[in-house]
């Protein structure tokens, strides 16, 4: 019996080949081995923080320049400017949870599920994008084409950084790892803004943008020698706008392939193990039912909105204001370097002492300053002062919000683990509330200044625009970034509630990749069996 029972044994055993008998015992070989953590390259962090640029590069340059060119430029009225800037806000937030669906119900390819997102948006994104800063022959339809290609370039440019944005939770499983490249991702964003910044204000600052001394244009009218050198120096602008787009839109390209070339997808382990994915409304219900989040969006909502009322009427701010016409495409520059320095301290100070500790510090910093532009008489030295040190909550404000909600989306992870595919979700909704209501504030500021009798290509402004200017960039900001501090104490996410969550995720993650490894094993012994 025993000389059969072994006979038995040997000759089921050379049934199978050795490799699958070897493969057999596997399980059990790296349960014991401890799991190597997955580490990003310097390159691949790179890579993939400069695919936010040109985000940041052509949202700066339409953030800070747009309403100026359509008043002074394009001369679109004001209220058809603000219907535009309104309009354009409004549908440049609808399309974000509208891509976040499409992105949801996409499977994944060879390039990824994000991915193709990004590479095919790009080229038709800079036409949209370099057609904005056209003026057109027909002067009653200008209104409707800066408005038809505004849209269409938000809604591109939506297609670009929703995948973009949600490819956080994709390019490692490691918490530490995310962080670390969101750190790169922001000086690289900073530093877009930088570019956007110093490209459109200096090539469109060389231009002389002819202004009116009287109001109603009679002197101009009168000479016909004036008359001639404004139209001629007003096409000059025209055309440094145009200039200032084709290399923003170089830049745009150059970034998108650095970004698919050098990033790669990488789907999370418990994910690969649910045969069907859930369906867009009922993430949708679960993601909104989260209270983390909506605590984060409630917060960063009221500071979101501060600092785009600043960003779209600084222009205006600088030129009729402060009077300082020439200097305002430099004081924008100096307050975007002195954040691009600042991040990696907000990435050391948030590592060191918390993420919400890094929120109250760094965002309430921008307070004083505001207080003083709103007290001080024009001075320029002063002025750069203040915008270097504005620079420095400018950089908290980028930093802070896209390093915090991957922790949330971690926690919801851990409290719907079979929940995947939510990311978009995420990423898509909570940009839509931002520019939503960044859309409802920009139409705001430009129809009080309508009402506050703004004069389209004036070289001076009523002393009610120039009170309305005031208010908007200190006043209102200042109110709304003490509401969105106050909402933010209800923000439940601290640094031991992140550690932890941190860890029971991971081990979440160990236990997915073991199951499925032995589900493997087990499956092709059956199958040669």
């Amino acid at each position: 019996m025993a000389k059969g029972e072994g006979s038995e044994s040997g000759s089921a055993a050379g049934l199978l080949p050795t490799g699958i008998l070897q493969a057999a015992e596997r399980p059990a070989q790296v349960k014991k081995e401890p799991k190597k953590k997955q580490q990003l390259s310097i390159c691949n962090k790179l890579c993939y923080a400069v695919g936010g640029a040109p985000y940041q590069v052509t949202g700066c340059a339409l953030g800070f320049f747009l309403q100026i060119y359509l008043l002074d430029v394009a001369q679109v009225d004001p209220f058809s400017a603000s219907i535009i800037l309104f309009v354009g806000r409004a549908w440049d937030a609808f399309t974000d949870p509208l891509v976040g669906f499409c992105i949801s119900k996409s499977s994944w390819t060879r390039l990824g599920r994000l991915m193709p997102w990004i590479i095919f948006s790009t080229p038709l994104a800079i036409i949209a994008y370099f057609l904005i800063w056209f003026v057109p022959d027909f002067p009653q339809g200008q209104a409707l084409w800066y408005l038809l290609f505004y849209c269409l370039f938000e809604t591109l440019v939506t297609c670009f950084h929703v995948p973009y944005s949600a490819l956080t939770m994709f390019i490692s499983t490691e918490q530490s790892e995310r962080d670390s490249a969101t750190a790169y991702r922001m000086t690289v964003e900073v530093l877009g803004t930088v570019l956007g910044t110093a490209i459109q204000g200096q090539i469109v600052g060389q231009a002389d943008t002819p202004c009116l001394q009287d109001p109603n244009g009679s002197a101009l009218a009168s000479e016909g020698t004036n008359h001639t050198q404004s139209a001629t120096s007003l096409k000059e602008t025209q055309n440094a706008y145009l200039l200032a787009a084709g290399v923003i839109a170089s830049i745009y390209v150059i970034c998108a392939v650095i970004l698919t070339l050098g990033v790669r997808e990488q789907r999370e382990p418990y994910e690969t193990q649910q045969a069907e994915p859930m369906s867009f409304f009922r993430g949708l219900r679960l993601v909104m039912s989260h209270g983390p989040y909506v605590k984060l969006i409630a917060g960063f909502l009221f500071t979101s909105l501060a600092f785009m009322l600043v960003e779209g009427n600084f222009a205006l701010f600088c030129t009729y204001t402060l009077g300082f016409r020439n200097e305002f495409q430099n004081l924008l520059l100096a307050i975007m370097l002195s954040a691009t320095f600042t991040i990696p301290i907000w990435q050391w100070f948030l590592t060191r002492y918390g993420k919400k500790t890094a929120v109250y510090i760094g965002i309430s910093s921008a307070v004083p300053f505001l207080i003083l532009v709103a007290f001080m008489k024009s001075n320029l030295i002063i002025t750069y002062v203040v915008a270097v040190a504005a620079g420095i909550s400018v950089a908290a404000a980028f930093l802070l919000p896209w390093s915090m909600l991957p922790d949330v989306i971690d926690d919801f992870h851990l409290k719907q683990p079979q929940s995947h595919g939510t990311e978009p979700i995420f990423f898509s909704f909570y940009v839509f509330f931002t520019k939503f209501a960044s859309g409802v504030s920009l139409g705001i500021s430009t129809l009080s200044l309508d009402f506050a009798g703004y004069q389209t290509r004036g070289c001076s402004q009523p002393a009610r625009v120039k009170f309305t200017l005031k208010m908007l960039v200190t006043i209102a900001p200042i109110v709304l970034i003490l509401l969105g501090l106050l909402l933010f104490k209800l923000y439940p996410i601290d640094e031991e509630k992140r550690r932890q969550n941190k860890k029971d995720l991971q081990a979440l993650r160990e236990e997915a990749s073991s199951s499925g490894c032995s589900d493997t094993d087990s499956t092709e012994l059956a199958r040669i069996l």
